[in-house]
């Protein structure tokens, strides 16, 4: 396992970050613990999880599974969804966040998170607003460092420019989608991100388990593109269901699991600081982490990138694109 600098924050992190969305959910507290140990012994060292997840339970079991050698490991977590029925138990307001970041400091049984992202857009929260709440959670030590998810480059950079203008902590982690049917992020999230020294911890490398391989030929039942609402139309596109197909045949004729070269395609973007991977046991577990020994030259990250469609430039200007190097 090689660690990389997490943003301009002078910590190290895993070249894999081990998601528990799983956690409590599809994973009981024996599977996630068997996880958690598998990453753990790969040199894992950073986990990620969210308050929203199995309802604040994989925020506990990381939480337990933690005790004894918190401070060798970098925990982030996110607030946005809905944590109760109460009107104001939800979104990214002030008083939201404050809560939220208390209750999974809770949960984790720790006194403060690394990472601590805004899951989500919220349009009826000013973003300063929200920046204001981050800021007041670093100054009380309960969170280091500010994080955004799915936000687009120029939400970002405004939230960068906002928080220079007031002297306030920075954003030092963004988490987009990403993986070789979701390439929108290589438009502008990711030369943002490299240009701010931003790291980046994209999600859903191997797209919901789209690129695993087992959708083909009608496979994948009780998988999340199966049962999942969300996913199945989030990955609805033939095309994407026909570049899988593509991709699993490429990875079969190399003798590599399709899900062990998805992974290693999206960590070798040079935006990119460690994928999230995650999954339900061991088992599943083992195709991601061995994404570490996959070689990602350049001319093999070409040739499974032209397996798909690349997004046209920001101007879309197709015909006046540079050539891809990343």
């Amino acid at each position: 396992m090689n660690y990389r600098p997490l943003g301009g924050t002078g910590v190290q992190v895993s070249q894999l970050c081990c998601g528990t969305m799983s956690f409590g959910a599809e994973a009981d507290e024996a599977a996630a613990a068997a996880m958690y140990s598998a990453c753990r012994d790969a040199g894992i060292n950073f986990f990620d999880t969210a308050n929203q997840y199995a309802n604040g339970r994989s925020e506990a079991i990381l939480g337990a599974l933690i005790q004894g050698h918190r401070d060798e490991l970098v925990i982030a977590t996110k607030c946005f969804n809905p944590t109760g029925p109460d009107v104001n138990a939800r979104g990214l307001s002030r008083r939201h966040i404050t809560r939220a970041a208390e209750d999974s400091l809770r949960r984790l049984r720790t006194d403060r998170v690394e990472v601590f992202y805004l899951h989500q857009q919220d349009p009826r929260t000013p973003l300063e607003e929200s920046l204001r709440a981050l800021e007041d959670l670093v100054r009380a030590g309960k969170i280091l460092y500010p994080a955004i998810s799915n936000h687009s480059a120029w939400q970002m950079q405004a939230a960068l420019d906002r928080q220079l203008a007031l002297g306030w902590a920075r954003l030092q982690v963004m988490q987009p989608m990403y993986n070789l049917v979701k390439r929108q992020a290589e438009v502008e999230i990711l030369p943002m991100a490299a240009a701010n020294g931003i790291a980046v911890v994209p999600y859903s490398p191997a797209g919901g388990g789209l690129l695993s391989g087992k959708y083909a030929a009608g496979g994948g039942e009780g998988g999340r593109l199966a049962t999942n609402p969300r996913y199945r139309d989030r990955y609805r596109e033939d095309w994407m269901h026909e570049t899988a197909a593509r991709f699993a045949a490429f990875c079969a004729a190399r003798g590599v699991h399709p899900v062990s070269m998805a992974v290693a395609w999206v960590a070798s973007h040079p935006a990119v600081t460690a994928p999230i991977i995650g999954a339900r046991d061991v088992a599943q577990l083992r195709a991601s982490l061995d994404s570490v020994k996959i070689e990602m030259t350049a001319a093999l990250r070409a040739e499974i990138g032209a397996l798909s469609r690349t997004p046209p430039p920001a101007t879309d200007r197709l015909e006046e694109a540079p050539p891809t190097t990343a």
